[in-house]
């Protein structure tokens, strides 16, 4: 049995390893010493007893468990093991289980693709980095035309975008090394010291910080096939920035921002999705902007804020709220920038009126349908980009 054991354990071991666990050797003799050991004396013990062995950070925890429920449930594996190291045989719950978060990557590690049979020297130049031939076709593909697969790469990509350094000097300062401003106070400082006999000047500088960055995300039916891959973007610039506020809309606004601060994309979006029961149901633009406006706007646009509006402005209870809500919102930041995922169309006209309602109102009107429009958001982002055009001039075309 201490054979079977030792390698079931370690099969395990391999699957943590491929979801993205750092699991060492070591830790895989000390699972197989505390399973051998029998005294543990159920399921939750093995659970857990293997969970302080394998998992190190919290962020891990999710994955951990989707593997766990994967590898020994479906194999009856610990009801086996426990059977035979335990006088008393444990009860075996056959309650089906919902997939959560991380489910997706335990389960694609536990079935790697097939390797096929060809000579060494060309499976050396496959890595697991995207070619660069994938890479220019994915930054071309609409999200809405790519496939499981596709989309799984556009996420990686999605990760490795850089946002530009639009940090902007503050009124309060900071000590520095050399420059033209002398900082009185700590000059004097000094030079008590050494009795005054000396005086070593000390410089310092305007601080700069990063402005905060607000995004505001419409979940609603006609916007579900790039609600998603949008949020994974703010999942990746919220590791990268500290001052990142995200809301989701449909009929209704919500937080969101704690749910995209969780490491793990898949726990993130799941948290995020829990959060919003209006998901991809209607649209009420108006309403959303209201209670940001009431509730949101003095808590997180302060600092010169940059809001990215992610919506196709669609609105079916047009009145003359979404034009207030829109002047009201900004004003209340340094730039307002509106993602339409229509712009993908080159014969798209502003004839709707929630879109000619809200077009007077933005900094910035860009599309944002593929990798390559987030990568060009990315550099918009910076304090002095500006757009080309006007987004007014939408309003003329469409006379």
């Amino acid at each position: 049995m201490s054979g079977k054991l030792a390698e079931n354990v370690a099969y395990f071991a391999r699957a943590l390893r491929g979801a993205g666990l750092r699991v060492g050797p070591g830790a895989v003799v000390e699972a197989v010493e505390a399973l051998a050991d029998g005294a543990l004396g159920g399921r939750d013990d093995v659970y857990w007893a293997l969970h302080a062995i394998f998992v190190k950070k919290h962020e891990d925890s999710a994955v951990y468990d989707q593997a766990f429920r994967l590898f020994w449930r479906r194999r009856g594996l610990i009801e086996k093991l426990m059977a035979q190291m335990s006088p008393v045989t444990p009860r075996v719950d056959n309650e089906p289980q919902k997939p959560e978060a991380g489910a997706l990557r335990v389960a694609e590690a536990f079935t790697p693709p097939p390797r096929e049979e060809e000579p060494p020297v060309e499976l050396t130049e496959l890595t697991a980095r995207l070619t660069v031939s994938e890479r220019e076709t994915l930054k071309s593909r609409d999200f809405a035309q790519m496939s499981a697969a596709e989309i799984a790469k556009a996420r990686q990509l999605i990760g490795e975008l850089k946002l530009p350094d639009d940090a902007v000097p503050t009124r309060r300062f900071q000590a520095a090394h050399a420059g033209a401003r002398i900082d009185p106070r700590r000059t004097f400082r000094r030079s008590l010291r050494s009795g005054g006999a000396s005086i070593d000047l000390a410089f310092r500088e305007r601080a700069e910080v990063h402005p905060p960055l607000v995004a505001l995300v419409d979940i609603s039916g006609s916007m579900a096939e790039y609600s998603r891959i949008f949020l994974h973007f703010l999942h990746a610039i919220t590791e990268q920035r500290r001052r990142v506020h995200s809301f989701v809309f449909g009929t209704r606004l919500t937080n969101v921002t704690r749910s995209l601060r969780a490491r793990d994309p898949d726990e993130a979006l799941a948290l995020a999705g829990k959060a919003a029961p209006d998901w991809e149901g209607g649209t009420r633009i108006a309403s959303a902007l209201h209670a940001f406006n009431r509730v949101w706007s003095r808590r997180v646009l302060a600092g010169g804020a940059v809001v990215l509006l992610f919506t196709d402005g669609l609105e079916r209870h047009l009145g003359p709220d979404l034009s207030f809500e829109m002047d009201r919102l900004h004003r209340s930041c340094r730039q307002l920038t509106w993602l339409n995922p229509l712009l993908r169309y080159d014969a798209f006209e502003a004839r709707a009126s929630g879109i000619r309602t809200m077009l007077p109102h933005v900094d910035q009107f860009r599309p944002i349908h593929n990798l390559a429009a987030m990568a060009d958001l990315c550099a918009a982002l910076r304090a002095d980009a500006r757009q080309a055009s006007d987004p007014r001039q939408w309003l003329k075309r469409a006379g």
